[in-house]
């Protein structure tokens, strides 16, 4: 169901006696993420704008206008409605859109928000309709209406919410109803980060976890993470692990390497299951593939393909995706050993 974020205090990693792995896993991914808008690295636009759109609100005393924030999975997404709570000086209220099955889940929720509150709802394109219609007047108008008993009997009791701010996160812009989606004010795509700003972002993981890193071990793992912070930070604490292990304090390229080559991860960012996706092309290249078989035979859901695995494999011109399905490209043959396609195909970055 819901949740009031605990702000974890990145300071409480400073000094510890037991090192940089003191805090538990869960703490220390939390103290890694930026604790305001100045310490979020990257989406220098969608910054400018949260900020403005911020001190317009605080300028007027009136809560901030919803927020609709999409993106694939790892960009900051969450980070960015903890910090705007912060910045609002308000509580996080955090639940999914699976977790509201019904509308009386909901009502619960906004009925204990206070005034400048943030409600953050992940994961928002799977919201059922009828909760999010129920969310229509609670945007609009910051009241609900509960139905009292049933049949002759029943009546419609109208309460009144305290103003709020409503952040949903979603990965799938594109499966909000318009009625829905028309009711945020603020619309913010986060885009996959570049690789300096990923080094950045190492840079500032590792002092937290009081850890050094050698530039070209921070370039590595930037270089191989996707664009996103959240795979990098989840490498730099692989990295970490084999520090701490081998007795050193520092992370050297050649540390670096031996994490990734751990993980499977191979230089140009794939793991295991995007080698495989690959290999389920290649079986038939340059026939199209539908999501469906390709979700079934590297046993993920067809959710988890096209959300986790082909933005990475499009960016990078490994495949190409058609009306009739998934392609592989002659790149994407060439980096698992396979034979390109008969007369090749387009590529999407020639």
């Amino acid at each position: 169901m819901s949740s009031t974020e605990h702000i974890f205090d990145p300071k409480a990693l400073e000094g510890s006696p037991a090192g940089p792995g003191a805090a538990p896993e869960r703490e220390l991914e939390i103290a890694l993420r930026p604790q305001d808008l100045e310490e979020f690295v990257g989406q220098e636009q969608v910054r400018d704008n949260l900020r403005v759109a911020i001190q317009a609100a605080r300028g007027r005393a009136e809560p901030l206008d919803h927020v609709l924030l999409s993106g694939p999975p790892g960009l900051g997404k969450t980070s960015l409605a903890r910090i705007l709570a912060h910045e609002l000086e308000g509580r996080l209220h955090a639940t999914t859109g699976p977790a509201l099955e019904r509308p009386r889940d909901l009502v619960g929720l906004l009925t204990q928000l206070e005034r400048g509150d943030v409600f953050f709802i992940d994961e928002v394109h799977r919201l059922n309709a009828s909760v999010e219609e129920y969310l229509y007047t609670a945007m609009e108008d910051f009241r609900v209406e509960v139905t009292l008993d049933q049949g002759p009997h029943a009546r419609i009791l109208p309460l009144g919410l305290k103003p709020f701010t409503l952040v949903g996160a979603t990965t799938r812009e594109g499966l909000l109803s318009a009625p829905f989606r028309a009711r945020f004010g603020l619309f913010e795509r986060l885009r996959p980060y570049e690789a300096a700003e990923l080094e950045r972002i190492v840079a500032r993981s590792a002092r937290l976890m009081q850890l050094e890193i050698e530039s070209d071990a921070a370039a590595l793992l930037a270089g191989r993470s996707r664009g996103t912070p959240r795979i990098v930070n989840r490498f730099l604490r692989r990295a970490r692990d084999l520090a701490q292990v081998a007795g050193e304090r520092r992370v050297s390229a050649a540390m670096a390497h031996e994490a990734l080559a751990r993980l499977g991860v191979d230089e140009y960012g794939l793991e295991e299951t995007d080698r495989r996706v690959l290999e389920v092309l290649a079986v038939r290249p340059g026939e199209p593939v539908g999501v469906r078989t390709v979700a079934a035979a590297v046993g993920e859901s067809e959710d988890t393909i096209e959300e986790v695995f082909e933005p990475h494999l499009l960016r990078c011109g490994f495949l190409r995706k058609t009306a009739r399905g998934r392609v592989i490209t002659a790149r994407g043959c060439e980096v698992i050993g396979a034979e390109p396609p008969p007369g090749g195909t387009p590529e999407l970055f020639s």
